[in-house]
């Protein structure tokens, strides 16, 4: 187009026209260009969110992991120091035991010596003799100790078959008295040794039921309370260690402390998923 034949106002307008057109144009590249920032920014921003996003989420999977694995590790600690308890529990036992033995045969040494030869006077023409004969009575009780004694160093050498063979010849020949009443707490040891859980809960409580206030009383009330806790059931153990607490004649006995200790701690016990103590009993022992 010839501008040169054109009017002046025409021409104005068509420059006018022409440089908003560019204007526009640069405009719209200017705001182009913006938003493509803008999306590379946000594509940045997401991308660098996304990372951090999974990279948090295995560190928390990793926490759990290890919560995981230390819980498994504090159940199978709990576990091994129940059993740890339960021997040495078992050990203080025996030993306690050991000591009742020891001072009942100096008592039976020191203050029965001088029955086991009663004095029989025979007469002569005038002049009366003395004669010592061996008295009955003592004889038994010396034969039964030394019958006790053999059996309780076959318990100790894990003989407990010929152990329990020893302590029951020990019962039947003596029958009532504390020398009886040990042989049956010591058979029942016996018994639980050669894996006869039940056998073992029969004679403990027939032992305890016959004679609550005997020297093994106390003993086999809580060996009945170490059975039943084994065998998870934990009513029957909590009811043992009860009637220790309130029997007057486990009242200064090393039972009354181990069964006050086990007592608090089934008391204390509290489920941080709902089950209870018999079902994680039952777990440990499977």
């Amino acid at each position: 187009m010839n501008l040169k034949f054109l009017p002046l106002g025409v021409v104005l307008a068509s420059f006018v026209l022409s440089g908003c057109s560019s204007i526009t144009v640069l405009r719209t590249k200017e705001m182009k260009a913006v938003g493509d920032e803008i999306m590379v920014k946000n594509d940045s921003a997401y991308t660098a969110l996304s990372a951090e996003n999974a990279a948090l989420r295995a560190e928390l999977d990793s926490v759990k992991s290890q919560l995981d694995a230390a819980a498994v590790a504090q159940k199978r600690l709990q576990a091994e120091v129940t059993v740890l308890s339960n021997r040495m529990s078992d050990e203080t036992v025996r030993r306690d035991t050991r000591q009742e033995e020891i001072i009942y045969r100096l008592d039976l040494l020191l203050g029965k010596s001088d029955k086991i030869l009663a004095k029989k006077v025979v007469v002569s023409g005038n002049a009366a003799t003395t004669v010592m004969e061996p008295d009955a009575n003592a004889e038994k009780m010396v034969e039964a100790e030394t019958m006790f004694n053999t059996a309780h160093s076959d318990y100790h050498r894990g003989e407990y078959k010929l152990a329990y063979n020893g302590f029951k010849q020990v019962y039947e020949m003596m029958k009532s008295g504390e020398m009886a009443e040990s042989s049956l707490y010591w058979m029942s040891l016996c018994l639980i040794e050669a894996n006869q859980a039940a056998k073992a809960k029969t004679l403990l409580t027939n032992l305890v039921e016959s004679n609550p206030q005997g020297i093994k009383a106390c003993p086999s009330m809580y060996k009945l309370a170490t059975i039943y806790g084994k065998e998870c059931n934990l009513d029957r153990k909590k009811q043992y260690l009860q009637m220790i607490i309130s029997s007057n004649t486990c009242a200064s006995t090393p039972e009354l402390e181990q069964a006050a200790l086990a007592l608090q701690e089934m008391l204390d016990f509290k489920s941080t998923d709902g089950r209870t103590a018999e079902d994680i009993c039952r777990e440990q022992m499977r």
